[in-house]
């Protein structure tokens, strides 16, 4: 697995972090375009989930006019209490009256009725039963990336959505980058001719579980942690990162739930989520997908997928920095595009303005979440609605599936079916059973 596991946050992200976390929170150029009437009635929010990237969504959240944050839920004590603080503080500075209530049980959140939208920011394993319990309560929702954990949860998750018509929104911020969509526009149009190949880089996919199980904290509620999973499964601190009060301590990696195949998708769900999708997004296949998944090492050095129309996406390094990033290859040019860096063929590809913005961490930037906010308002389906994240979430687990079983595998995404699964094996990697006591619908 990559040393990438482990890293810990950069001092940039780190100080970054701390530093919005607390009431000084900085207001972004964004902001600036932003057309929502602050007088207008607060959108009430709730977030399910208070670890390291709920607390960037806080972040942005907190800035939006017209938006309200008034609960959290979290199963780790000592995280409720840093949300309230950090909430806290931002209305004391501004001047706002605030009252935050936080939760052990998101169906305590989701039980009140003054509560209009909910974050959901929790490990992957949890995302469709929080969500589909989100929507049978009337709640909006803004989920975090990947969609779902298994194809099936997808496909449920989609058609409640739909028939609840509630607002749903997906994490895949990149969607809302300039660059990315400087990128795709190319694509589309045709600017470097029919594209034969892409290389979308995301990384290794997950590994069984082997940390050494530790004393599990106090205040964390470990089997609420656990959901839906069906075997047990020790605790250890890397799953979900400690953190202190007095003094402040910000987790110093990501929860490490995501690299093992029993809790998460490693690198092909994490990353994949947002590369496989903006290759998805250029070449036409959002709400469908390709037509094989083969894996690494099954004639292939690279995970590989292929399309109807010929074209080959790899998740193959294009640079000797392994960035994460997509490739797009054409008949007459190719361009490059990373949050990092837009690098192409000929000059003429390259985006005419640089995007503006802060420095801070990648997801503090809040186009994304203005984006939500403004579909809720105007009851109309976000930037990333649920078929779109559905489609870019099920080309990351074919690709897990693949791997699983070490063959190729031969998808058809119109019925959202396996063709020549003799065996029912890939079938049966579509989804897993919920433990008992657990239910999706």
């Amino acid at each position: 697995m990559e040393n990438q596991i482990k890293k810990g946050v950069s001092r940039r992200q780190f100080l970054g972090t701390a530093t919005l976390g607390v009431a000084g929170v900085a207001m972004f150029s964004s902001l600036s375009a932003f057309k929502l009437n602050a007088a207008e009635t607060n959108l009430k929010l709730g977030f399910i989930g208070m670890g390291q990237q709920a607390m960037f969504l806080l972040n942005g959240f907190l800035q939006i006019p017209g938006v309200q944050v008034v609960a959290g839920c979290d199963v780790y004590g000592v995280k409720r209490k840093r949300f309230e603080k950090r909430v806290k503080a931002f209305y004391d500075k501004a001047g706002k009256p605030s009252k935050i209530k936080t939760y052990e049980k998101f169906e305590e959140l989701l039980a009140r009725t003054d509560i209009n939208a909910v974050v959901i920011a929790v490990p992957d394993h949890s995302h469709a039963r929080i969500a589909v319990a989100a929507c049978k309560a009337g709640k909006d929702i803004y989920l975090e990336k990947p969609m779902t954990f298994t194809i099936k949860e997808g496909q449920e998750l989609r058609r409640v959505i739909r028939e609840s018509k509630c607002i749903f929104g997906l994490g895949s911020q990149q969607r809302s980058d300039p660059n990315f969509q400087h990128a795709v526009k190319l694509v589309q149009s045709g600017a470097l001719g029919k594209i034969e190949k892409v290389n979308a880089y995301v990384g290794a996919p997950p590994k069984p579980y082997d940390l050494p199980e530790e004393k599990i904290p106090a205040d964390l509620n470990w089997d609420l942690w656990l959901g839906s999973l069906p075997m047990p499964i020790h605790y250890n601190a890397q799953l979900d990162p400690p953190i202190t009060i007095e003094p402040e301590q910000n987790e110093q990696f990501w929860g490490g739930w995501r690299w093992y195949k029993e809790m998460g998708g490693g690198f092909t769900t994490d990353w994949g989520a947002h590369m496989f999708d903006i290759a998805q997004w250029g070449l036409g296949m959002d709400r469908n997908g390709p037509v094989e998944a083969s894996p690494i090492g099954d004639g292939t050095e690279f995970m590989q997928f292929k399309y109807a129309n010929g074209t080959i996406m790899t998740s193959e390094p294009f640079d000797e920095a392994k960035t994460k990033g997509v490739k797009f290859i054409g008949k007459t040019g190719w361009i490059e595009v990373s949050r990092q860096h837009f690098k192409a063929s000929d000059d003429k590809f390259l985006p005419q303005v640089k995007a503006s913005g802060d420095t801070g961490p990648y997801e503090t930037k809040i186009p994304h979440q203005i984006n939500f906010v403004e579909a809720v308002r105007q009851r109309k389906d976000p930037a990333v609605p649920v078929e779109i994240g559905h489609s870019s979430c099920t080309v990351c687990n074919l690709g897990n599936i693949a791997c699983e079983l070490k063959r190729t595998v031969k998808w058809n995404p119109k019925t959202e079916t396996f063709i020549d699964d003799k065996d029912g094996a890939a079938t049966k990697l579509m989804h897993y059973q919920y433990r008992k006591g657990y239910s999706l619908l």
